[in-house]
């Protein structure tokens, strides 16, 4: 009988709707491309049958839960996991259950990898050494540079250690070409956008960091007939939802600023802007979204804080504006939409030349291997 083929534990607090939990649904299909068994451990979520047909395997444990006592308890599920399964590495992408990862790794004495995801809150005291399990990975994976270089200033991670894999997009799914007239148009009926008026487009979480307000500001600034698209899911933020469509009637913009939720379709969605706006007020350590948009050719507005600041090459492949400053951001939304056709299809292409060059799902993919791989030598 053959023996099974080893497998490698990921570990997070959930798999609800995400970046992190789609990274980690993208890893395990590489760790099966690459002939491991998958395995991911959480508290569960919607995202659960979509890693399963994958073909990998998930664990539900009370892996959100961030008392002492909990995090004893998990990390003592996850050992036993780990042996029963024939783990060969562990990674960890969240705090609270990446000590009950890291405490259970050094019990087994497995290697030890964690994906540093967010520019973590230190506002008091304790908090950078909660944090700092993030960077206690025998390989921590930075998501930007910018992260990378948090790390290094918070917590002196040598480079030995170090490994900056930048987040990615599918270019097979976020591609123009694919994108049919009958998506476009199924969109537009559901949304009410006229055929030939300009779209502006903001997607992202409806929360109040993400920056609605500022382009909501900015609208009222910016003349002419232009209609923002505020996509994304507003449930888990009612008061500030509230608040948003209160100021979009006060300012008297209910015809040019709409809310329209979540968009299960963001190729399509993404098709019908012809400028897309990241206006998070708060550094991203990421942002996938901008490079999902340039990988439709579009021309985007970024908040020049934060990891856009390497993925939107300013006036080349897109547009920085300072967050918050809403007169800014009116003058840039004025520039993008008063250029010529061939001019905004210029941007769009090296837009998506620039993302296909550095910010694919396989080149994350690719690296995050070749990084386990340096520790199963």
């Amino acid at each position: 009988m053959n023996a099974p083929l080893p497998a490698i534990l990921q570990v997070l607090p959930a798999l609800r709707s995400g970046g992190v939990e789609r990274g980690t649904l993208e890893i395990a299909e590489a760790q099966i491309a690459a002939g491991f068994r998958a395995i991911v451990a959480s508290a569960g979520g919607e995202m659960v049958p979509a890693l399963e047909a994958l073909g990998a395997k998930h664990i539900t444990l009370p892996l959100t839960a961030k008392t002492p006592w909990a995090i004893w308890r998990n990390a003592a599920a996850l050992a036993a996991l780990a042996r029963a399964e024939g783990v060969a590495l562990i990674h960890a992408r969240s705090r609270a259950p990446a000590w009950s990862a890291l405490i259970a790794a050094r019990r087994l004495g497995l290697p030890f990898v964690t994906t540093y995801h967010g520019a973590y809150n230190e506002g008091f005291p304790g908090k950078r050494l909660y944090n700092s399990v993030m960077a206690r990975g025998d390989r921590v994976i930075a998501i930007s540079h910018f992260i990378a270089d948090l790390i290094r200033a918070r917590h002196g991670v040598d480079e030995a250690r170090l490994r900056v894999i930048p987040r990615g997009v599918d270019p097979r799914r976020f591609d123009p070409a694919l994108v049919s007239a009958e998506r476009l148009a199924a969109l537009r009926a559901a949304w009410g956008v006229a055929e030939g008026q300009p779209i502006i487009m903001l997607p992202a979480r409806v929360t109040r960091w993400k920056g609605q307000m500022v382009l909501v500001e900015a609208m009222a600034q910016l003349p002419g007939d232009a209609l923002a698209l505020l996509v994304g899911d507003a449930a888990e933020r009612p008061a500030f939802q509230a608040e948003l469509q209160a100021r979009i009637a006060g300012l008297g913009l209910q015809d040019r600023v709409r809310l329209v939720g979540h968009a299960t379709d963001m190729p399509a969605a993404l098709m019908l802007a012809d400028v897309v706006v990241h206006a998070s007020t708060d550094a991203e350590a990421f942002g996938r979204t901008v490079i999902e948009a340039q990988a439709m050719a579009r021309p985007v507005i970024a908040s020049d804080l934060g990891a856009p600041r390497e993925t939107v090459a300013e006036g080349i492949t897109g547009w920085r504006t300072p967050p918050g400053d809403a007169a800014a951001l009116a003058a840039a939304l004025s520039r993008a939409l008063a250029m010529t056709d061939s001019e905004r299809a210029a941007l769009g292409a090296r837009a998506r030349a620039a993302v296909l060059s550095g910010y694919t799902t396989a080149a994350m993919q690719a690296a995050t291997m070749a990084t386990y791989r340096e520790l199963l030598r």
